[in-house]
């Protein structure tokens, strides 16, 4: 097992990491920017080392500067966390030409499921279904107009080396195709430095699942379940929970050996995720795959009380796995609010500065992952969400209860936050119903699309 892991990323899910670490017996290293310097997850740390300026183009995705900072530390691996640089290949490689152990899959695997077309090519070979589409980037305009005709409107056109819901376009008709394929070719380039793209069919109203999965570096695969992150605002997850509303016991079982098979096709080993879309008739379609953990990953953790980061570590140092399939129990219900500092009455506006109260709440089954802290100054430069709110129930109902509880409880002020958002949906019935797809919020929650709340039976919200 390692003795120190130096930790390549900021905010809750260093804490996260640190925090396994702790109970593991693990030296932890935080790595910061100057905007990060009172972060929280610098003062936990065992260690902590400056890798540059605010901007993350200066600091967290200085690759230079991280590997610099873990040779002065002398660590023995690095923990990517989420986002920056945990699906970068070339990260992963240049830590294994260090002789640093990536908490993390191989390159090989990372860079086979990161393009998203090769990705939907490995799995077909396997027998997994996937949304019609192109078997391949898309060149010009032209040949996505010919597959449009093929497949037929709606289409949606996405980067090849995607993820986060960025570089995604959806178009009904030729003329919104065009514009639609050069903007998603340009953002591709500006987000992810490759302006390649596919196109395939828009399945209306779709739910997005996705399958947690652990494979160890002998071959040992397993899936943890299924998690429904259908709440989503212009492809961004706001809500997600386990187990999925809805899903026969069927479906879940084909899930969830379509998960193990993709694994073993993109030759995987470490935490990772197979993401799919479910139709209005059940049937499942691949998505992509994620080779890191989740932002989700917690509501896995409480309804299996298996610790995924500890499970990545433990992988990474080459141990077997110790679960096998028959012996995962799932107990209950877990939800998850992503606690944004944005204004949802003001488009959503960035919501940075200092948080002068910060109570967040407590009590049975409730579980806060977060940086925040009173006097804690939220910087402009990075994701805005600041905390998790994570609610575990007998069953989807007392999730949602103990949820709206813990949500009324907490106050982070005066920043702006997502909290009266989270309100909005668990009151509505459709969500309590759990009738939701990845349209719900714009459907069913922006003005002038509110259905009446349980509470009030009126039109306007009184949340």
């Amino acid at each position: 097992m390692f003795s120190k892991i130096l930790i390549a990323n900021r905010g809750e899910i260093a804490v996260r990491v640190i925090r396994a670490c702790r109970e593991m017996g693990i030296q932890s290293v935080a790595v910061f920017s100057k905007a990060d310097r009172e972060s929280l997850h610098v003062k936990l740390a065992d260690d902590a080392i400056c890798i540059g300026e605010s901007p993350s183009s200066e600091s967290y995705l200085n690759i230079p500067a991280l590997i610099s900072a873990a040779e002065i530390a002398d660590v023995e691996a690095i923990h990517p966390g989420y986002g920056f640089l945990a699906e970068n290949a070339h990260f992963a490689e240049i830590c294994e030409s260090c002789q640093i152990k990536f908490i993390g899959p191989k390159p090989e695997s990372i860079r086979l499921a990161g393009d998203k077309s090769v990705a939907r090519q490995t799995v077909q070979k396997v027998g997994i279904p996937v949304v019609p589409g192109s078997k391949g980037s898309v060149k010009n305009q032209e040949e996505a107009l010919r597959l449009a005709k093929k497949f037929g409107y709606p289409v949606a056109i996405k980067a090849a080396a995607g993820g986060g819901g960025k570089g995604i376009k959806v178009a009904h008709n030729d003329g919104k195709l065009i514009s639609a394929f050069l903007t998603a070719q340009a953002e591709a380039e500006a987000a992810f430095g490759n302006r390649s793209v596919y196109v395939e069919k828009y399945i209306k109203e779709p739910r997005h699942i996705e399958v947690q999965i652990l494979a160890d570096e002998r071959g040992n695969i397993i899936h943890l379940g299924e998690r429904d992150c259908s709440v989503q605002r212009r492809h961004q997850k706001l809500i997600e929970e386990s187990p999925a509303p809805g899903i026969n016991q069927k479906l879940r079982r084909r899930l969830g050996e379509a998960a193990i098979k993709a694994a073993k096709a993109f030759k995987y080993a470490s935490a990772g995720t197979i993401e799919f879309l479910v139709d209005e008739d059940q049937n499942f379609y691949f998505l992509e795959m994620n080779t890191r953990l989740q932002v989700e990953h917690p509501v896995t953790e409480m309804v299996t009380d298996i610790d995924l980061v500890k499970q990545q570590i433990q992988i990474a140092a080459g141990e077997k796995l110790k679960i096998t399939q028959d012996k995962v129990v799932f107990e209950g219900h877990a939800i998850e609010c992503r606690v944004n500092a944005e204004d949802p009455d003001n488009e959503f506006r960035p919501s940075p500065g200092k948080i002068a109260t910060w109570i967040i709440p407590g009590g049975p089954n409730v579980r806060v992952d977060s940086q925040g802290y009173a006097g804690y100054v939220i910087p402009p430069f990075y994701d805005s969400m600041i905390a998790k709110i994570i609610a575990h129930g007998k069953d989807r109902q007392d999730a949602i209860s103990i949820m709206l509880r813990a949500l009324r409880e907490t106050i982070i002020d005066p920043i702006k936050t997502t909290i009266p958002l989270h309100i909005k949906i668990l009151d509505r019935p459709r969500f309590r119903q759990g009738a939701v797809a990845t349209n719900f919020i714009d459907t069913h929650i922006l003005p002038g699309k509110i259905e009446p709340t349980e509470k009030t039976g009126e039109g306007k919200d009184q949340s």
